[in-house]
């Protein structure tokens, strides 16, 4: 059934790999879950395929999964107790909100329960949610910041390096340290500071040196908040305006995408209309999805069943939706306009809306761009309306983009490359330093 369904609906299974090895795949499955597992291994199995499909937004959902596979799957106490990233193959300590004993800012891991960390990284990579060949995003998704509620290490790390014992033994230069593993509920009580979208000051305009505004946003995912965003991005201006503010930077790099925030950002950046995504058009499998397979379609518009009507066939399978035949839709322009300069901090978290965000500005050269290179993908993403596949025998749920963004010509296989590449060290961790934002500072002036 979820084979049918995605070989019916997905408008980017066949991006980055062949029928055949997608059939050979699902054979491979098939076989997983007719042998004896606890559901955790067939979320794990589930995940390995959905891994393959190399798309951002096709994943075996941890925010969408019943109580009960939540129970076994998300909330054990099976996680490392501080936040951290990597840098490489190195896994740096970046906070210890527990105190930790042993454990510091800038410590580095080389062991756990004598598994090399390279090793650990490398195992975890298949079952990582990226678009394409763009291996930057999947490494991203390792890191832990106390900024998502679920952390994706902590879902797949202890389903392929299981242990039943209550502590980690960390292997630390010259030293073993044992620290006591911490459950989700510990977790979410750890997440960093201004990472609540739930609250009007989830973004933030600071101003770290005069003249130059510092706007954070951490999430555009803000489906289920009651505070206006739009009001509080008008009202941000507005300060900016009365400040006199010669200097902007956005700073997103721990934001992935959720609502096309950005578009209201641009709309502040530019004197006449600019169009959206010219260079792109939209694709559907489907004009309509079949009966019987709506009984496993989840989604919080049922109109998403007749998506493809209306739409172009183009004869190869897929239908061009309507609005792209007739033109492209534009971002007008709306006051106060801002016409300092303008800097986007970027990372290889941004992989959905702040992905297009960021095209936009590098290509319209409405900002330059520091810090690492974006996630998604430039030979397009899935993404823009969803069904939430629940497998009838395990319960198990598993996200349907349906949408395809596909280039008008060929676009290499990867992220956006930073106008100006800074990247922290080990160093930097340790002192607490942003090198970014001091590089963009001082270029600012």
């Amino acid at each position: 059934m979820l084979r049918r369904i995605y070989e019916t609906l997905h408008p980017g299974l066949y991006r980055y790999q062949t029928p055949q090895a997608w059939a050979e795949a699902c054979d491979h499955l098939a076989a997983d879950l007719r042998r004896p597992a606890d559901v955790a291994q067939q979320y794990l199995a589930l995940s390995r395929l959905a891994g393959r499909v190399k798309c951002g937004h096709t994943y075996a959902n941890f925010f969408n999964q019943s109580k009960a596979i939540r129970r076994r799957v998300i909330e054990p106490a099976n996680k490392l107790p501080f936040h951290f990233l990597w840098l490489g193959d190195r896994m740096v300590v970046t906070e210890n909100p527990l105190g930790v004993e042993g454990i510091k800012r800038g410590s580095e891991i080389l062991t756990i329960d004598g598994v090399p960390v390279s090793r650990i990284r490398r195992a975890l990579l298949p079952y990582m949610r990226a678009d394409g060949n763009n291996d930057a995003k999947r490494y991203a998704l390792m890191n832990v910041q106390g900024v998502d509620r679920i952390e994706t290490f902590d879902v797949f790390y202890p389903l392929l390096f299981p242990s039943e014992r209550p502590v980690f033994a960390l292997g630390l230069s010259g030293r073993q340290v044992p620290v006591e593993k911490i459950g989700q509920a510990v977790r979410e009580k750890m997440m960093a500071a201004g990472n609540d979208e739930t609250v009007p000051d989830y973004w933030t305009l600071t101003w770290p040196k005069p003249g130059i505004a510092l706007l954070t946003m951490p999430g555009w995912a803000l489906y289920d908040v009651t505070w206006d965003w739009k009001a509080r991005l008008d009202a941000m201006f507005e300060e900016m305006a009365a400040q006199g503010a010669r200097g902007l930077i956005v700073d997103i790099r721990e934001n992935e995408g959720g609502f096309d925030c950005g578009h209201e950002i641009i709309a502040r950046l530019i004197d006449t209309p600019l169009p959206l995504d010219a260079d792109y058009e939209r694709r559907v499998r489907f004009r309509t999805t079949p009966a019987d397979l709506n009984p496993y379609l989840d989604t919080w518009d049922r109109s998403f069943e007749r998506l493809g009507e209306g739409a172009e066939d183009l004869g190869d399978g897929f239908f061009r939706l309507k609005d792209d035949e007739e033109g492209v839709a534009v971002i007008s322009p709306k006051g106060p306009r801002f016409r300092g300069k303008v800097v986007v901090l970027s990372s290889a978290q941004n992989s959905s809306a702040t992905f297009q965000f960021i095209s936009l500005v590098k290509r319209h050269g409405l900002a330059r761009v520091y810090g690492q290179p974006t996630g998604g993908n430039q030979r397009g993403i899935n993404g823009g309306a969803f069904f939430f596949v629940r497998l009838p025998n395990s319960g198990l749920e598993i996200d349907l983009p349906l949408i395809g963004t596909f280039p008008k010509t060929p676009r290499p296989d990867e992220g956006l490359a930073p106008d100006v590449f800074v990247e922290p060290s080990l160093a930097d961790i340790a002192s607490g330093r942003d090198a970014v934002l001091e590089r963009v500072i001082a270029d600012l002036g």
